[in-house]
């Protein structure tokens, strides 16, 4: 008999066991690893060519999937939310996403979190939606997120990951490239967090040099910070290149820092500085590079509770910063009270000298 309850117990723990290994031996062998660069097709590339000298307006906006509303928290931020809370929410989040886009009209957009078929934001192509609701845009999309499935949490996963950056232009551009961003997490964490990248993009411009946009999202929740030092190593020697060109630059979207000129404690809150959140560090970049920030309106708010006004610690996260040969004529925060996002978008005005 004890022998028989033994077999039994022995059963017990080697199935869940043998499930487990399965499984990581599953999402190891399918696991994303795209190369260094690849090259992204524009579609509907347009043919307006860039001129230098005219106004042109760039806007920065992490969707957070449209599924990161006000009633929402997040489970990696101290939360236990893993998914939007519905269907219904999630398509009503992303019309009011695709409506701003409309109405404000930049020529440019620079968006993050999008996502393509994902449990967490009910499979909806949100790729295929923005694209199709600004037909005179061009779209580039490239993956910064693509795992079978996040087991955790383990109550309510968030299952299949499906998601990345997005850029639209009414500028014509001549090549869109993926750029791998270096900073892993050890195995088997990794197999089941962002590969981190920005989208390059080259607009040509009437007097023969080139606009470089970058559409980028750092990384957040790196221990000590360790994997955005590599990230930002990465970034410096990047730009420090392009400046030998003598292009035009301008690298925009979620930096997962506290900006240079901005300050958090500005905005009335109950909340203590999260862990995640680092100053972005004053070294960065070569002279003369500026950064196109509003400081009065916050970009980001904290995800462990829903929003609440005043409750939140709230910070200025999204931003551009750009070459000093690129004049910034205005920079608006939009605060929209992360109606539909965690993040509120930002725009900028800008002229190439």
């Amino acid at each position: 008999m004890l022998k028989k309850t033994l077999k039994w117990l022995a059963w017990i723990v080697l199935i869940p066991v043998a499930a487990l290994a399965i499984f990581l031996i599953y999402i190891t062998t399918s696991d994303y690893k795209p190369p260094a660069q690849v090259e992204l097709q524009a579609n509907n590339n347009s043919t307006t060519i860039l001129k230098q000298g005219d106004p042109f307006t760039v806007t920065t906006f992490n969707i957070g999937y449209a599924g990161l509303d006000q009633g929402q928290d997040f489970f990696m931020d101290g939360g236990t939310m893993s998914r939007s809370s519905s269907k219904g929410q999630t398509e009503t989040n992303l019309s009011a996403i695709e409506d701003f886009l409309n109405d404000t009209q930049s020529n440019l957009y620079m968006l993050q979190e999008v996502d393509v078929n994902s449990s967490r934001s009910n499979h909806i192509n949100q790729v295929k939606k923005i694209s199709d609701s600004l037909p005179g845009y061009s779209d580039t999309f490239a993956y910064n997120y693509k795992v079978p499935w996040v087991p955790i949490p383990v109550t309510h996963p968030m299952g299949e990951a499906q998601s990345g950056l997005l850029t639209l232009s009414t500028f014509n551009s001549t090549s869109q490239t993926r750029f791998d961003l270096p900073g892993k997490e050890s195995w088997p964490v990794q197999l089941f967090e962002l590969d981190r990248a920005f989208i390059e993009s080259r607009l040509p411009v009437d007097n023969g040099k080139e606009l470089v946009l970058i559409n980028l999202h750092l990384s957040a929740f790196d221990k000590g910070g360790t994997i955005r030092k590599q990230q930002l190593e990465f970034l410096a020697d990047y730009i420090n290149q392009e400046v030998k060109n003598d292009n035009y630059l301008i690298l925009g979207g979620d930096w997962n820092h506290s900006l240079p000129s901005t300050d958090p404690s500005k905005f009335p809150t109950q909340q203590k500085w999260p862990e995640w959140l680092q100053a972005f560090p004053d070294t960065f970049g070569p002279d003369g590079f500026q950064w196109a920030v509003d400081s009065n309106t916050p970009s980001v708010r904290t995800l462990d509770v829903a929003y609440q006004e005043g409750i939140n610690f709230l910070a200025v996260i999204d931003g551009f910063l750009v070459s000093p040969n690129v004049e910034i004529l205005n920079v608006n925060g939009h605060n929209q009270n992360f109606e539909n996002s965690d993040h509120n978008p930002v725009t900028a005005g800008f002229k190439l000298k």
